[in-house]
């Protein structure tokens, strides 16, 4: 057994284009592994191939070439034990309207071949808090209760490892924490996380490693607190004693007024040190009241590294 939960070697998808169009690459040869244990997060803007790439590893898309190996089993020579080990949470809301939670838990385990003595219907519904609403047809449910409802048929099966696709999209903030509670209680069992969100703080604060994708490539792996560190950008945000005339200016230095009356500096600290900061300050003839320094977030890296493709 390895020790990572899937790994991508050299993985390649091609779309045949139209009529008179070019094929597409969708995925330029993936190189890409998940720690066992971890919670991964991939990142990557609109048409990155995200979405291919969660496709090929639930089976419902075929890749053109290379290597996918989910939980020690080779996808091509081990196809039913690799996709038995992976549980999906689609993005799209793909519920059959005229099943129960209870009914749809209980034909997903089906089509799994779990056997009935084994099937956690009850236990799923209560860890999504759908224990009320068994009985109800799916189509009374509201968006956040179906959104629910496809985390507990992607559990129905004891994956060992659990994708989530864009889990929190358009829904309210007390799905999201009752959805990241799951999410952190079945990490700690030692169920492996793959997360796919657009909103940067949450991969920030849940995930400990991160891959950011863009144009079919791998731009960046690395764990979260390392991706942090990769930008040198510094923003400086001083509290003047008196109302501010002039912004301070200086070689590396761009100031901005802030509605607060603060004025933030940004700089790159291996260009510009912070004394040059300061010193430009007092130069325009501002008395400090306060001063502090804000580090760059997730959505600085991961522009940085888009942006440029």
């Amino acid at each position: 057994m390895t020790e990572d939960a899937i790994r991508l070697e050299a993985l390649r998808k091609t779309y045949k284009g139209r009529k008179g169009q070019p094929e597409k690459q969708a995925l330029k040869g993936i190189d890409l592994s998940v720690p066992r244990g971890s919670v991964f997060g991939l990142l990557g803007p609109n048409g990155a191939g995200k979405s291919t790439l969660i496709n090929i590893l639930a089976g419902l898309v075929l890749k053109t070439s290379g290597k996918v190996t989910i939980w020690g089993f080779d996808q091509d020579r081990n196809p039913r034990q690799s996709r038995a080990s992976i549980g999906v949470m689609p993005q799209e809301l793909n519920l059959d309207p005229f099943f129960t939670p209870r009914g749809a838990l209980e034909v997903q385990a089906g089509l799994y071949g779990v056997p009935k003595s084994e099937r956690m219907s009850d236990e799923i519904l209560r860890l999504i808090g759908l224990e009320d609403k068994a009985e109800a047809y799916a189509r009374t449910l509201s968006g956040g209760m179906r959104r629910r409802l496809l985390l507990g048929k992607a559990l129905v099966h004891r994956p060992n490892i659990l994708v989530l696709d864009e889990p929190t999209a358009g829904v309210d903030i007390e799905l999201r924490q009752m959805l990241w509670e799951n999410v952190r209680h079945l990490n700690e069992q030692g169920m492996t996380i793959i997360l796919t969100t657009h909103y940067l703080e949450e991969a920030q604060e849940m995930c400990d490693q991160i891959a950011i994708i863009n144009q079919g490539e791998v731009v960046a792996q690395d764990s979260t607190a390392n991706m942090l560190s990769r930008l040198d950008a510094r923003a400086m945000v001083v509290q003047p004693a008196d109302t501010c005339t002039a912004l301070p200016t200086g070689p590396g230095i761009q100031a901005e007024a802030r509605a607060d009356g603060s004025i933030v500096l940004r700089y790159h600290s291996n260009e510009t040190p912070a004394e040059a900061v300061l010193e430009a300050v007092r130069a325009a003839g501002i008395t400090i009241r306060d001063v502090k320094t804000e580090e760059a977030d997730l959505e600085d890296v991961f522009l940085a590294l888009t942006s440029s493709k």
